[in-house]
């Protein structure tokens, strides 16, 4: 009788253990998120190929993984836009984000409270701390790399010295309430800290409230 109490004991065990993995599984059809971490290098993260990579792997982790996941970072010849699939696009918990690239550049549905990373979770703005609404882009607001003779994505994302990246507010909150501040894609560049730290290390992203986080999209 012990052993068969103990059997129906790890059964029961392994559908509570089950139950709760899908209770936080994301919905299935999750096609954008905040990475939940960045390189841990500030911007370097290992170019647009490593930053792919990151994404894929972290989708893999929750379940995802079935999908092509590509980064939204626009790069020398390289448009973000063009790279990110047709949409429509959604976040773990199912919200529209937007549904066409054209969308996504204009009226979209992106906020605090839609731009989750890919466990779900909202990810901290303006008034949490520590701010981490700083996302890396390297875009101009149409989603396009920026023109001009200027670093604006840190040496196409391998460097964490000097150097500078294009940010956007995933909270569309800023300094000020205008169209740069509340640009999710193209709000400010990277700088470095008060202490010295270059514009492309991680010390240099946190100081202006970043973390080295980036949009993540499937492109099927």
């Amino acid at each position: 009788m012990k052993k068969e109490a103990l059997v129906l004991s790890l059964a029961a065990l392994a559908v509570l253990a089950l139950s709760a993995c899908e209770m936080f599984k994301p919905d299935n059809k999750m096609t954008f998120f905040v990475t939940s971490a960045g390189s841990g290098k500030g911007a370097d993260l290992g170019g647009v190929a490593g930053a792919d990579k990151h994404c894929q792997a972290l989708a893999d982790s929750v379940g995802a993984g079935s999908r092509t996941w590509h980064a939204y970072l626009s790069a020398q010849g390289v448009n973000a836009r063009d790279r990110i699939g047709r949409g429509p696009w959604q976040n773990a918990k199912g919200a529209v984000i937007a549904t066409s690239v054209d969308q996504l550049h204009g009226a979209n549905n992106l906020s605090k409270q839609t731009a989750l990373n890919e466990k779900g979770d909202v990810v901290n703005g303006r008034g949490d701390t520590p701010n981490m609404h700083d996302m890396l882009t390297g875009s101009s607001p149409d989603g396009r790399a920026i023109a001009g003779g200027d670093d604006t994505t840190c040496s196409n994302w391998t460097s964490s010295g000097t150097g500078a990246a294009m940010l956007g507010h995933h909270d569309r909150l800023g300094l000020r309430d205008d169209d740069v501040s509340r640009s999710w894609n193209s709000s400010h560049l990277s700088r470095p800290s008060k202490d010295g730290a270059p514009g492309c290390s991680q010390a240099a992203l946190r100081g202006t409230g970043g973390n080295g986080l980036y949009y993540c999209f499937a492109v099927n």
